[in-house]
């Protein structure tokens, strides 16, 4: 059997041009989102093509619907990869479901799939450069093991911080904030999976730059095949000694200093 690589938000954008990608290195694909019929017209693409990809609907925000979807991954073959693509901006939804799907979305998929990930295999989370741009001052760094042990608890010191912002900021910040964590999830990550042999990285796409294009060293917006052709390249398995890090692609936006205050 190939092995398998899955792809939460592999429907659109930059996750549907990694599949592509992907699939063309040899991999069975399970693209993920919540409702599986939206992901048809992407499986289809790939299947025409002669590859082998399937949908799978998962809640990210839920454990058990993240378990359920490694438990068919496994079934499926070696779990080689996982790209962790999807998550919420902030004009999706409130503070707190933006931190539920994207902070703690990410400790979902990474936990269900720990158990199942083949030696060599890689962990990909996705950041972003908000975790950058926004001020450090307002990051609660502090609290952010509480969500490996009490997540209520980690869900109200976020929320404490975040409700400190004017009201019409506060989705912002909850997004970089969320965002923030995930880089310091990916790197304490890497120790958990090294034991078994895989790598964990976050990546921080620069294709949701356009608000910070005229500060691009190369003063144009990312697109998403040059940021699929990261992920692609990062399951290298010549690339095993490279792990616990945020791989910034952006363009050179975060290089120039500007500030998220500043725009």
């Amino acid at each position: 059997m190939k092995p398998v690589c899955v792809i939460t938000g592999g429907g659109s954008g930059m996750g549907r041009a990694t599949a592509k990608l992907v699939c063309e290195a040899g991999y069975h694909v399970i693209l993920v989102g919540r409702t599986a019929a939206k992901l048809e017209s992407a499986v289809a693409e790939l299947t025409e093509a002669g590859h082998e990809a399937e949908a799978f609907a998962c809640d990210l925000s839920d454990r058990a619907s993240c378990e359920k979807l490694a438990q068919h991954a496994v079934e499926c073959g070696q779990v080689k990869a996982l790209l962790h693509i999807a998550g919420m901006s902030p004009h999706m939804g409130s503070p707190e479901a933006i931190l539920r799907a994207n902070a703690l979305g990410t400790v979902n998929i990474n936990d269900a799939f720990y158990p199942v990930m083949a030696p060599g295999g890689c962990v990909i989370d996705t950041s972003s450069m908000s975790a950058y741009l926004a001020p450090g001052f307002i990051m609660p760094k502090h609290s952010y093991p509480l969500a490996r042990t009490d997540r209520e608890k980690f869900l109200k010191k976020m929320m404490a911080r975040i409700n400190l912002m004017p009201k019409n900021a506060r989705t912002g910040v909850a997004y970089s904030i969320s965002k923030h964590f995930v880089i310091w999830f990916a790197k304490t990550d890497a120790a958990r999976f090294g034991a078994k042999g895989v790598r964990c990285l976050s990546v921080p796409p620069g294709a949701e730059a356009q608000t910070f294009t005229a500060h691009s060293a190369l003063k144009r917006n990312g697109r998403p095949e040059e940021i699929a052709a990261l992920y692609a390249l990062l399951l290298d398995e010549r690339l095993g000694y490279l792990t616990g890090t945020d791989i910034v692609m952006d363009g050179g936006v975060i290089a120039s200093g500007v500030s998220g205050l500043s725009r």
